[in-house]
């Protein structure tokens, strides 16, 4: 692979979807700092030319070392990219009410980790990416990033970090998902920085939606491991595609089995063709979706495409490692529009405007929805009047951990 002139290093590197994406916005990732054993066992498969950092754990490691490990030195570096672990910025975390969320929580020592390696390094950009909860105010994250950057500024010459915070619809870009993420960007000179208009859905070119992206692999015999399993398994051919539990509420078409809102959203939900995928999650039990619309599990193949990984990119692990991995990343191809407007923005370079992961529009049609199946006799004893939730901050306490 051709070296470029924009080195990198990426932090919580996962499976490397953020990085796919820079490096073909012409970044060359000098080190890869992971140290899930699957995700390293991943990126070495794939992108042998990608070092990996002993240690892999962030918190193990120096700086110094780790900057010896990808042959630079201090202002070398034209970017630090990262995702830091976001269970502490999760809904979950910052709905629990004891003090122990957000960097309250042991678990955001990460995001100190991150910045203290941006404050040894000193690069020319640093690219931070996390769940919309890091925005959160009572997380507080925003406002402790930008006195960590405060403080670099003032302990170093010519050094000015100033923090633009973002949230990002991958599927207003083109990916074919929807998945909003916060991305924080700083440039060492204090350059302003914008996202670009979305360029997919209202008032601009249509979403591209699952079928463009995973039609193809459309098949009516699938490998046993697709086939879903638990409870409610038996159900799941009841709801039209696009929809879940709640076509079986009192307010849609279905049999009034659940009431309205009263189960988490991804519960039974179902892929529309005709709509980008719902968001990708990293550990879904058997009964969160999104789901295919022939009522089986994505194959390992379609999250990845799903989530704009390269075609010949391969995981190789069990499905459910592989899912974890695809699930925990950064859209491919929104690595590739942050890595070119970093290039436009902060380095002043002229950049192509099109993205070369997107998937391209399918040849065929759109199908036809998948036939609907009748309520199974065993769910029908669910059938009655269910109370709606009630409504924000009217449901349960949350539970204190």
């Amino acid at each position: 692979m051709a070296h470029t002139k924009h080195p990198s290093i990426s932090l919580f590197t996962g499976a490397g979807g953020l990085d796919l994406g820079l490096e073909k916005a012409g970044f060359q990732v000098r080190l890869c700092v992971e140290k899930d054993t699957a995700c390293r066992s991943t990126l070495r498969a794939n992108r042998p030319d990608w070092p990996l950092s002993t240690p892999g754990d962030i918190h193990l490691g120096e700086s110094s070392s780790l900057m010896a490990q990808a042959g630079v030195q201090r202002r070398q570096l034209s970017l630090v990219s990262g995702g830091p672990p976001c269970q502490p910025w999760s809904k979950a975390s910052l709905w629990t009410d004891d003090g122990t969320l957000g960097y309250g929580d042991p678990r955001a020592a990460t995001i100190d980790a991150y910045f203290s390696f941006v404050a040894a390094t000193l690069p020319q950009a640093l690219l931070l990416e996390n769940v919309p909860g890091l925005a959160s105010p009572k997380g507080g994250a925003l406002k402790l990033i930008e006195h960590r950057l405060a403080e670099i500024n003032s302990a170093h010459d010519s050094v000015n970090y100033r923090p633009h915070a973002f949230l990002v619809n991958a599927a207003d870009y083109g990916v074919p998902q929807f998945r909003q993420r916060l991305f924080v960007l700083a440039s060492i000179e204090g350059k302003d920085f914008s996202m670009p208009s979305p360029t997919h859905g209202d008032g601009a070119l249509e979403y591209i939606t699952a079928w463009d992206a995973i039609g193809h692999l459309d098949n009516k015999r699938w490998p046993k491991e697709l086939s879903p399993t638990g409870r409610w398994a038996g159900l799941l051919p009841s709801i039209p595609e696009g929809h879940n539990y709640q076509w079986h509420t009192s307010r849609m078409g279905g049999e009034p089995l659940f009431g309205w809102r009263t189960k988490y959203w991804s519960f039974l939900l179902k892929l529309s063709k005709s709509k980008p995928s719902w968001t990708i999650p990293a550990g879904p039990g058997p009964s969160a979706g999104p789901f295919h619309w022939r009522n089986r599990l994505l194959s390992v193949e379609e999250l990845a495409a799903l989530q704009t990984f390269p075609e010949d990119y391969r995981f190789d692990a069990s499905r459910h490692i592989s899912h974890r991995q695809i699930g925990n990343a950064v859209p491919s191809a929104i690595g590739e529009l942050l890595g070119l407007e970093i290039r436009r923005q902060f380095f002043g370079e002229r950049v192509r405007r099109t993205l070369r992961l997107l998937p391209e529009r399918a040849s065929r049609p759109i199908p036809r929805r998948h036939p609907v199946r009748p309520v199974p006799k065993e769910f029908l004893h669910l059938r009655g009047k269910h109370a709606a939730h009630p409504g924000t901050g009217k449901g349960p306490s949350p539970r204190r951990r």
